[in-house]
């Protein structure tokens, strides 16, 4: 036999869980706002925590100069991503070739790297919502959804990037931690220079 709810019960539950609608409604971070916060990253730098599809974790320290530009310098294993020049490439110091290079339109970060940030704009979120702790975006460059998805993690009060994930076109994903952003800073050209970067190995 099915347990019926007494109506007395429904009432009394009514009130918390709109209650509980309406705190999460207070906590989620609007769309516009995570836009605004964005577009007034210039240049910012923190150390990150990257865990990658196959369990294992890499460190390093990130470097921003939007729009466009991205360093991570790998921890240990001489392992460097550079953003800038609208292409992105992937140096491996334990390999003599040259380094992998993509455009940054074919990848998700550069919906975030782009000279103006709107994430009001159509078919750019998929989903926004709140966790308990944290607001995420889940965006997708509706121009090329072959690309892959990138979710941010926001906290509030203050607004500040904490993390993202990563998901390329094959469903693999990257997770990069952040451990908190400085900002403000003067960034020298030269890190998110490529071709800077490939002369300074070739002379090595």
């Amino acid at each position: 036999m099915k347990h019926v709810i007494p109506a007395l019960a429904l009432i009394l539950l009514a009130p918390s869980a709109a209650l509980a609608q309406d705190e999460t409604e207070a906590e989620i971070v609007p769309l516009a706002d995570l836009s605004a916060y964005i577009n007034t990253l210039e240049t910012a730098q923190a150390t990150f925590t990257q865990i990658n599809s196959d369990g294992s974790v890499s460190t390093g320290d990130l470097y921003l100069h939007r729009p466009g530009r991205m360093r991570f310098d790998y921890d240990g294993d001489d392992l460097l991503v550079i953003a800038g020049g609208q292409r992105v490439a992937i140096f491996d110091g334990r390999s003599n070739t040259r380094p992998e290079q993509y455009p940054l339109s074919e990848t998700p970060l550069s919906l975030v790297l782009a000279a103006e940030v709107d994430f009001s704009r159509s078919g750019l979120v998929a989903d926004h919502s709140f966790d308990g702790t944290a607001t995420r975006v889940l965006a997708q460059d509706p121009d090329r959804p072959e690309t892959g998805t990138l979710e941010l993690v926001f906290t509030g009060d203050p607004v500040e990037l904490r993390q993202w994930v990563v998901t390329d076109s094959g469903g693999v994903e990257t997770t990069v931690v952040l451990g908190g952003l400085e900002t403000g800073m003067e960034l020298r050209p030269a890190l998110f220079s490529i071709n800077t970067e490939i002369n300074m190995r070739s002379e090595d």
